[in-house]
């Protein structure tokens, strides 16, 4: 199958996981063993937005905790129970629960399993060019590079 002739219709555990784990340089990549991602919309073609069926294993977080300055982001519990940890705090989520961030909110967010069951969500993205992305807990930022890809420095611009 070839992004050219995408498939009608797939069950999204069959889709294929990431080529790469995780885009964060080290030490941050590493921080993100027991995330699986798979690109769901990616196989269909989709453009402006992306979709990923995400499962965190026991232990595991979706990401640094970030906030991005002009991308939206949603996200949708299918299985488990994760703890959302944004700003304000921590909020327990369950399955058929949904939380989405505004982009230029600043309310930088994160999802960590705690417990001893694996969470499956859908995470959902709008690609928008010149995003930027702040981790208000960690010496790292980003920007969305010309080709699609974050190039990430040190806060103080030096390059990883």
């Amino acid at each position: 199958m070839s992004p050219a002739d995408p498939p009608i219709a797939i069950a999204a555990v069959d889709a294929p996981l990431r080529k790469k784990p995780s885009s964060y340089p080290e030490p941050f990549a590493s921080l993100m063993a027991g995330r699986q991602k798979r690109p769901l919309g990616d196989l269909f073609g989709l453009r402006n937005f992306g979709v990923n069926l995400t499962i965190l294993e026991p232990g595991a977080v979706s990401a640094l905790r970030h906030a991005h300055s002009l991308q939206d982001e949603f996200i949708f519990v299918l299985e488990g129970e994760p703890l959302l940890v944004t700003d304000a705090g921590e909020t327990p989520l369950g399955p058929g629960m949904c939380a989405g961030f505004p982009a230029g909110n600043g309310d930088a967010h994160h999802l960590l399993n705690r417990t001893a069951h694996r969470v499956v969500y859908l995470e959902v993205g709008d690609r928008t060019k010149g995003d930027t992305a702040a981790y208000p807990d960690d010496d790292i930022q980003a920007v969305m590079g010309p080709l699609g890809t974050w190039i990430f420095t040190h806060k103080d611009g030096r390059p990883y």
